[in-house]
């Protein structure tokens, strides 16, 4: 499939915890590669988006999900921010 001339979803990038420990990066092909503290790819998979809605399918059949609400990810127990703009 060849998406290079479709335009990523606005939600497409890296978003992270206030402390920076944990960064998800929403690939624009509908995978995700989220690290953990150190340890980078801890979890991967594929994502779809729906509205502000966004469902997780990781690699191991974990299902998670979470919400955008004004330009904030809520993410089942976590709260993540575009990276660049982290609350201080």
């Amino acid at each position: 499939m060849d998406d290079s001339t479709s335009t990523p979803h606005p939600y497409v990038g890296m978003w992270v915890t206030a402390d920076g420990h944990i960064r998800q990066e929403l690939l624009p092909e509908g995978r995700y590669d989220e690290a953990r503290g150190d340890r980078r790819s801890a979890y991967t998979g594929r994502y779809t988006v729906t509205g502000d809605h966004i469902d997780y399918v990781d690699d191991t059949g974990f299902t998670a999900t979470g919400d955008f609400r004004d330009g904030v990810l809520y993410h089942e127990h976590l709260v993540l921010y575009r990276e660049g703009q982290e609350p201080d």
